[in-house]
């Protein structure tokens, strides 16, 4: 990816220009899964908008080099290679703290589960631990996968409590997600530790993995390569989704302007679509074609159970948050950027 792409750089500027963000000069970010699709295009919108400095976390230097080596000589950025299952040194000091170290696609929950689950775990215990030694504050980012499936049409709202099937590798992902925002209240109750907590969407963007395994990820990938879109499914599938650069937006705006331990559903309306229609947008890109081919049992084990997970925003909105892209702009930009 070319990040002086202008269509790049003006999402960056796009972010940039949230309410506040004048205030986060001479500030210390830490950010944890520096390298991952949220994380690095945060680090991006932070350090190209200048006098913020950046601590970024991840467990290899060679992917750090790859995705953000051009911050390697800037005094305000910060790489450790570190696992977050690690306490952090004593030396560590951070205004502001955002634990994104994640495994967030199916075949990570198929076969590392033991790992996704202590990842979530320990890596929000040792977060809200420097937190609470800094007194800094934490922006939590959960999920949309700790609501599990959706009684017919209904739509999430933040008190909605869920119906999750324990029974299951996946369940690795979303229990830890939903113990780690307990863990987050427990901290804020306990120890006064501010605490703001967003839980997105699904969410896609040209920061992402070549690797990542999800369905969106693997459709943008064949758009890019000119090729057939292969669906998994029917497409039944009714998700909420996210543009990268809005998530960002929305997970600064909380940090600004959100309630402490209050949780914000990050979605935009506009891009609430069937997983086939999604592959369909993809596949007309390039004039291709959808076809539909059935998973393999390894590929199934990570998959949602979740046929209906549609995020209401109103909460966000009432904050003066507005989404800023539409699924179609979206998917021509992370297109677009990501064939530069």
């Amino acid at each position: 990816m070319n990040k002086k792409n202008p269509l790049y750089q003006a999402d960056l500027r796009a972010i940039h220009a949230i309410k506040g963000m004048e205030t986060l000069q001479g500030k210390t970010f830490l950010i944890t899964g520096a390298t991952g699709m949220i994380g690095l295009h945060l680090i991006d919108a932070l350090m190209s908008l200048g006098g913020i400095s950046v601590i970024a976390v991840g467990r290899s230097r060679e992917r750090a080099a790859e995705r953000l080596g051009e911050y390697y000589t800037s005094p305000l950025f910060t790489f450790i290679e570190q696992d977050v299952r690690q306490p952090f040194d004593a030396d560590v000091n951070a205004d502001y703290i955002i634990p994104l170290a994640s495994n967030t696609h199916p075949l990570a929950y198929s076969q590392f589960p033991i790992e996704t689950l202590l990842i979530n775990l320990h890596g929000a215990e040792h977060a809200l631990n420097l937190a609470d030694r800094c007194h800094a504050t934490l922006l939590y980012p959960s999920t949309v996968e700790i609501y599990g499936n959706a009684h017919g049409s209904d739509t999430f709202t933040e008190d909605y409590t869920g119906r999750l099937a324990l029974a299951t590798p996946r369940a690795c992902y979303t229990e830890s997600k939903r113990s780690a925002e307990a863990l987050c209240q427990s901290y804020m109750a306990e120890h006064g530790t501010c605490v703001k907590i967003v839980r997105l969407s699904r969410i896609f963007g040209p920061t992402m993995l070549m690797s990542d395994s999800k369905a969106s990820s693997q459709f943008i990938k064949k758009a890019i390569d000119g090729e057939d879109i292969v669906l998994k499914s029917k497409g039944d599938q009714y998700f909420s989704y996210t543009y990268v650069t809005d998530a960002v937006r929305a997970m600064l705006h909380v940090l600004l302007h959100g309630e402490a331990g209050t949780p914000y559903n990050i979605s935009n309306a506009d891009c609430d679509v069937h997983l086939r229609d999604f592959a369909g947008l993809c596949a007309r890109y390039n004039g291709r074609s959808v076809i539909f081919d059935l998973p393999s049992s390894s590929e199934q084990k990570g998959f949602s159970i979740a046929t209906q997970a549609i995020l209401d925003n109103s909460r966000l909105r009432s904050l003066g948050f507005q989404p800023q892209y539409t699924m179609k702009d979206a998917l021509k930009r992370t297109i677009e950027i990501l064939k530069d």
